[in-house]
């Protein structure tokens, strides 16, 4: 099935400066200066090259008219006092966000214009110009809280995504779906007390931020229910995030009928991903994504936006891009993922019986939500 998929990318999102070192740490002392930083513009200039180089973008719908977030949209989710401090940085040349998220000057501008790109095809699919539509921005913001940048990422590009396009539409349920390696802990606070929300991530167990992400966390108040997570042990691969999907997400988004889906798509879950320690390939992604659309047919017209955030691979990152973004428009470029046979080759793809066992225990969390189904499908 073709659709028009929209597609956001601006060279800007290759202009965030975040420094050199050793993959996550500043340089000084012993680390060298010589090396990028791993969450640096290479994936994504290599994701927005394979899209072109392929011939893919043709079938696609470009928006690059990108109205940057404001500072009430961000303050939807963040805090007055970190948005104004991450701009008094930026204009001083630049410092940390909180947590391992350096930014040099000019930061405080390309992080608005990320959550902008959300917004900007947020708008234009609720609006029925598209159908649902790939953001490639940078930098990323499913670590960012409230108050505080962690993990490379400044704002919260979803949160206030979802938030901002709720409130200019209207909009009732709203799901946010996150399949990045690491645990969306932003995302879960946005909405922990929120029932129109249902957030789910699929991480690894205890990785990045090692102290959240766990089964229990589940929301609170009239939240409650409405926050799942999926931890996964290192090593899961093929097997296991497609069991996760049809055990969790996909009878989790039943249940709850959204009217949007929106999905957070990092895909340093990649096999050779140098942040990550899982063995997702492309057609993992394909079959997720595939998973994720037919879920936005059944209950939300098609509408789906999907979010880049992490991936540090430049070799693999772009052939796992290739996949979501064909699977979303419905076409093929006829460029095969020449990484494929190797990472789905590895030993172990298939789901294993401990990593079953720890699926199991976010999958009985499903049913137990305490939101009446009759009111999920009015």
């Amino acid at each position: 099935m073709t659709r028009k998929t929209g597609y956001v990318f601006h060279e800007s999102y290759l202009w965030h400066n975040t420094g050199v070192g050793a993959a996550f740490l500043p340089s000084g002392g012993a680390i060298q200066p010589d090396q990028p930083h791993a969450e640096n513009s290479e994936t994504k200039r290599r994701i927005e090259n394979l899209l072109s180089v392929s011939g893919i973008k043709k079938h696609l719908h470009v928006l690059d008219d990108i109205t940057p977030a404001t500072r009430d949209e961000l303050c939807l989710f963040h805090t007055a006092e970190y948005v104004d401090g991450i701009k008094e940085m930026s204009d001083a040349g630049g410092g940390d966000a909180g947590e391992l998220t350096p930014f040099a000057a000019g930061g405080y501008e390309i992080a608005c214009l990320s959550v902008g790109g959300g917004l900007t095809a947020g708008r234009a699919i609720l609006r029925g110009e598209i159908d649902n539509a790939y953001v490639l921005n940078r930098p990323p913001g499913h670590h960012a809280e409230a108050d505080m940048g962690r993990g490379f990422c400044i704002f919260g590009n979803g949160a206030v995504t979802a938030k901002a396009l709720r409130k200019e539409f209207g909009l009732g349920r709203i799901a946010i779906i996150d399949y990045d390696v690491h645990h969306g802990n932003g995302t879960q606070k946005a909405f922990y007390d929120d029932p129109d929300t249902l957030v789910i991530s699929m991480h690894q167990i205890q990785f990045y931020p090692p102290d959240t992400g766990f089964v229990q966390e589940t929301g609170e108040g009239a939240g409650t229910g409405y926050n799942l997570n999926v931890p996964l042990p290192p090593g899961s691969g093929h097997g296991a995030y497609l069991h996760a999907m049809e055990t969790v997400v996909v009878p989790a988004l039943d249940w709850f009928a959204p009217e949007l889906i929106i999905v957070l798509s990092g895909f340093d879950a990649g096999g050779i991903d140098p942040l990550g320690r899982n063995m997702a390939y492309s057609d993992t992604y394909r079959e997720i994504i595939g998973k994720l659309q037919a879920q936005a047919d059944a209950h939300s017209k098609g509408r789906m936006l999907v979010l880049h955030e992490g991936g540090y691979s430049a070799a693999y990152t772009p052939f796992c891009g290739l996949a979501v973004v064909e699977t979303l428009c419905g076409a093929s470029s006829g460029i095969e993922d020449p990484f494929l046979p190797i990472i789905a080759g590895m030993g172990m793809q298939d789901l294993q019986p401990h990593q079953a066992e720890m699926i199991a225990q976010s999958a009985a969390l499903v049913p137990g939500v305490s939101r009446p189904r009759e009111l999920a499908e009015v």
